[in-house]
């Protein structure tokens, strides 16, 4: 079995990772077959700051299907030893579905930097 998290609000994959309402984890048997659904609440705070990297890896997570997120953030969970898959949009069932079916692919890109005062600016925002 493995684990693929995803960054939600309103149950759509939220496009900045850091900032999400909560991540929704979907634990998959040896079919690609979505057998269970939790919820984590996310920490409100800046991805590469916060320690839900940590948290996703002791849950046992190995993916993250995500919008856009910063460096830092993908370093972190990167170092938790969670493949990072950027440039996901739409309902987090969907994508999953989607990643299952192997038809998504990262997109290479996120979040390039911080702006004063500790904003993101990440691209389509």
């Amino acid at each position: 079995m493995k684990k693929i998290a995803l960054p939600t609000r309103n149950g759509l994959i939220d496009d900045h990772f850091g900032h999400c309402e909560f991540y929704t984890i979907f634990t998959v048997d040896e079919e690609n077959r979505i057998v269970r659904t939790q919820v984590l609440p996310s920490p409100q705070c800046c991805g590469c700051k916060s320690d839900i990297a940590s948290k996703l890896q002791a849950d046992g997570v190995t993916v993250m299907l995500a919008g856009n997120m910063g460096a830092g953030a993908l370093a972190k969970l990167s170092a938790c030893g969670i493949e990072v898959i950027r440039g996901c949009h739409g309902s987090v069932m969907e994508v999953a579905e989607a990643y299952l079916a192997g038809k998504i692919q990262d997109s290479g890109v996120g979040c390039d930097h911080h702006h004063e005062g500790g904003e993101h600016q990440c691209p389509n925002h």
